[in-house]
């Protein structure tokens, strides 16, 4: 693996994963305190991207396993999950905020691998190209690259979200702004891709 090509992917994970860096860092907000929870993002992020990798290699390599036209509808997963983390936020109101009364729990493993996939359509339509010229061996090293940066991405989500001026707003206000995000971020990817019209 050549520079040119370390230098490459940085770059293009960089730009289509800033994003990313907020939702992880509300989900790593919103498991604080539970055990087990960064654990579960990092695999939920792990899991969501290389679901959009296997898509793009394919679709790379001329075996379009999505539809153009099925893209964004990919933007009711984020929708749905934030409807429903907006209903437990209005069930959990009177509820303690003692991080020492939480039960284990916090974002679940399928929740955070759908969020980051559903997320992921501009990743495939950037990476798709770039697997398509690449090769082999430069895809492979695009992906070695992308699967240590999420590592990354992880790590630093979570050091945003355990900043103390950054947790205390996400404490606060996290069980208001992930719902939020994630309804926004369904709703841009749907209404981006002219889904139903939009």
């Amino acid at each position: 693996m050549n520079l040119g090509i370390i230098g490459q992917a940085t770059g293009l994970f960089a730009v289509t994963n800033i994003d990313d860096l907020l939702v992880l860092a509300l989900f790593f907000a919103q498991g604080a305190g539970r055990r087990g929870a960064a654990r579960r993002v990092v695999a939920g992020q792990y899991l969501g991207f290389l679901g959009l990798l296997a898509v793009a290699v394919a679709a790379g390599f001329g075996a379009a396993l999505l539809p153009p036209a099925a893209v964004p509808y990919l933007g009711l997963l984020p929708l749905a999950l934030g409807i429903k983390a907006a209903w437990q936020a209005w069930r959990d109101r009177h509820d303690g905020d003692d991080p020492a009364d939480r039960p284990a729990g916090g974002p679940r493993v399928l929740e955070v691998a759908a969020v980051t996939f559903a997320n992921g359509g501009d990743n495939i339509g950037v990476y798709v190209p770039v697997f398509a010229t690449a090769g082999h061996g430069g895809t492979a090293g695009h992906v070695a690259v992308f699967l240590v940066l999420v590592a990354v991405w992880c790590a630093a989500g979570r050091f945003l979200a355990t900043r103390r001026v950054v947790a205390e707003a996400l404490s606060r206000w996290g069980h208001v702004l992930l719902p939020v995000v994630l309804i926004g971020l369904g709703l841009f990817i749907l209404a981006d891709g002219g889904a139903f019209g939009l």
